[in-house]
């Protein structure tokens, strides 16, 4: 509260989640520990089956014969594969989301007043290519399973509006600093272009490797980290201050 009883308004970074991501709780004896890997297990799994075959294409069965168990086993633990797939995304999107808010929030504190567009990218940008470049085998399903869900209707946008919104929308309010003079509607039609470039690099089709004879390949996160806060940052600039912009 503001020495004159007013509440100050805050920004979607300031309100979207807590400082400190929650850790997980341990297991406290060896019951618990079995549950816990068992489940680790199952999503494991899954996860690979989602990314591989896409929700619909994956059913509690496969994933029960993918680890050697029965489907009794998977419905010990959970209520069934939309369970499944729930308990995937809980346990990495909130990783992802916390790391680029985390970002967002150091380049908006160093920065100050003067918030560029690239900057606000980049800061958006980075902390997802960087747990690939760091440990790719852990995020490159979650990845996969992110992009098919950003490009489909009903069960993949309400996943993506559940785990992402808040962090989508604190990098509206960093945009809209960056570029005062742009109005609402054009920054969020930038933001849904750069969404889909970057689920679509998170998806690592291997058509890029294909086109390019090799010379470039999907997986090449540190290229992807070079270029693109640049390149999208670029297309804001344009769309932003040319004639056709809010029309």
């Amino acid at each position: 509260m503001l020495r004159d009883g007013t509440v100050p308004k805050m920004s979607s970074i300031d309100r979207a989640e807590p400082d400190a991501a929650p850790a997980a709780p341990r297991p406290r004896n060896h019951k618990a520990r079995v549950r816990e890997e068992s489940i680790e297990r199952i999503l494991d799994a899954a996860e690979q089956l989602f990314a591989e075959f896409g929700y619909h294409g994956v059913t509690v069965k496969d994933v029960a014969k993918r680890i050697g168990v029965s489907s009794a086993l998977i419905h010990y633990h959970f209520d069934g594969k939309e369970s499944i797939y729930e308990a995937i995304w809980a346990r990495k999107a909130p990783i992802s989301a916390h790391n680029r808010l985390a970002a967002m929030r150091r380049y908006a504190e160093e920065a100050g007043d003067n918030v560029t567009v690239e900057g606000a990218l980049a800061a958006w940008i980075e902390p997802d290519l960087n747990v690939h470049i760091e440990n790719h085998d852990y995020w490159a399903a979650i990845g996969k399973i992110s992009a098919q869900a950003n490009s489909a209707a009903g069960w993949g946008a309400e996943k993506m509006t559940k785990y992402y919104n808040p962090v989508v929308l604190a990098l509206i309010d960093l945009l809209k600093k960056a570029m005062p003079d742009c109005d609402e509607a054009t920054i969020f039609w930038g933001y849904h272009f750069l969404s889909g470039a970057m689920t679509h690099n998170m998806a690592q089709t291997g058509r890029l490797d294909e086109l390019s004879h090799g010379l470039c390949t999907s997986d090449d996160f540190a290229s992807i980290k070079r270029h693109m806060a640049k390149f999208m940052a670029a297309g804001f600039h344009a769309i932003c201050q040319g004639p056709s912009q809010g029309r």
